[in-house]
C-alpha cells in the first residue's frame, strides 16, 4: 500500500482513473472470494489475506475519493 503523504499530488483525471483501476481491483477480489468460499475445504489463510486486501482497496478508494471533493469554506 502507498503511502499518501510521499506521492505526488495527482490531477483529477489522474484520480479518476486510479479509481477506476483500483474498483477493477477490489471487484475482482470479491469474485476471488466468492469462489473460495464455494469450494469447502479453502486456506482460512488466504482468504484472511484476500480480505484484508479487499479492505486496503476500500480505504485507498475512500481516499482518493475525498480528493475529488472540492474543499468548501463555510
Amino acid at each position: 500500500m502507498s503511502n499518501s503523504t510521499s506521492d505526488p499530488p495527482m490531477d483529477a483525471e489522474a484520480i479518476r482513473a486510479k479509481l477506476e483501476t483500483l474498483r477493477s481491483e477490489h471487484r475482482d477480489l470479491d469474485e476471488v472470494i466468492d469462489r473460495l468460499i464455494e469450494k469447502p475445504p479453502f486456506d482460512q489463510l488466504q482468504l484472511q489475506r484476500l480480505k484484508k486486501r479487499k479492505l486496503g482497496l476500500k480505504d485507498q478508494i475512500i481516499r482518493l475519493e475525498s480528493q475529488l471533493i472540492p474543499d468548501i469554506i463555510a
